[in-house]
């Protein structure tokens, strides 16, 4: 047992490390001197209003390849080695497809090679036999062409989850001639971001035996230069036929692929560089050395 006295003792020194304790934390807190904060880049949050990156550099963390797609669409997303699809299982095609590409992937020189076929694990994906004799091609989404650094990457661009009717003219042609250029820009720019995909109308033909497969009227490609100082974006929409003429003519901005598809692109980044970005159509500034 403690006496009284003993007790009291005890209470006055815990009363005196309390008010020496509170001392030391106040001084410390206005001395300025605090650690600083680490922020991992992978969980940051968008910049406040004050911190936004108005030099239209990349922002560290910020998910390029974000895909907002409008309410209701069906929309089953499947990560490939190379690229992402956003599938539909009721069109039995891609909404789109978003990869980056660096300057190192668009100097590869793997030969082209793959076989059509039906991605089991992802439903509503048609089998190979279902575009025979429908008078459209199998037309890539994720150009097999952009995969050429590897052999897995470039063999699943030939999953039908990446593939839509497409008229032969145009993926010979102008389609051909704006992917070539996409990886021209990649090497020149170091990094693209590529997000391609159909444009469908309110009644579209379909094809396929075993399921109908909507045939779209147009395509779209939307370009992001993240590493380019400024950075930039460019679009383009080709009607789903033979298209005359120069690249020029189906430069569009990003904002016009919006509103034809009701999707939402590069959101995460600050409102007023996505807003420059995604209203800007210069395709001179591309074509430009």
């Amino acid at each position: 047992m403690i006496s009284k006295n003993q007790a009291l003792q005890w209470l006055k020194w815990g009363a005196w490390v309390v008010v020496v304790a509170a001392i030391v934390y106040f001084l410390n807190k206005n001395d300025g001197s605090q650690e600083p904060t680490t922020v991992s880049t992978e969980q940051s949050q968008p910049l406040a209003a004050t911190e936004q990156n108005t030099s239209h550099t990349p922002v560290p963390g910020y998910n390029y390849e974000t895909v907002m797609m409008p309410q209701g669409l069906s929309d089953n997303v499947v990560k490939y080695k190379g690229f992402t699809v956003h599938f539909n299982k009721n069109r039995h095609i891609p909404n789109c497809v978003v990869y980056e590409i660096t300057a190192t992937e668009a100097k590869g020189r793997r030969e082209r090679e793959g076989d059509f076929e039906r991605d089991s694990k992802v439903a509503g994906c048609p089998n190979w036999w279902d575009y025979r004799d429908s008078g459209y091609d199998r037309g890539h989404m994720a150009p097999a062409g952009d995969m050429k650094w590897d052999e897995q990457a470039m063999n699943e661009t030939f999953y039908l989850t990446n593939i839509c009717p497409q008229d032969n003219e145009l993926n010979a042609g102008m389609w051909n001639d704006i992917e070539l250029k996409v990886r021209e820009w990649a090497r020149r720019d170091k990094s693209l971001i590529v997000i391609t995909g159909p444009i469908v109308d309110k009644n579209p033909e379909t094809i396929g035996q075993d399921m109908d497969i909507v045939v779209p009227e147009a395509f779209f490609k939307v370009v992001l230069s993240p590493k380019t100082t400024p950075m930039k974006a460019i679009a383009f929409i080709c009607p789903n036929r033979a298209c005359g003429g120069s690249l020029k003519r189906y430069a569009v901005s990003v904002d016009e692929v919006e509103r034809r598809t009701g999707m939402n692109f590069f959101n995460a980044l600050p409102d007023d560089v996505e807003e420059k970005l995604e209203s800007t159509c210069n395709i001179n500034q591309w074509l430009s050395r």
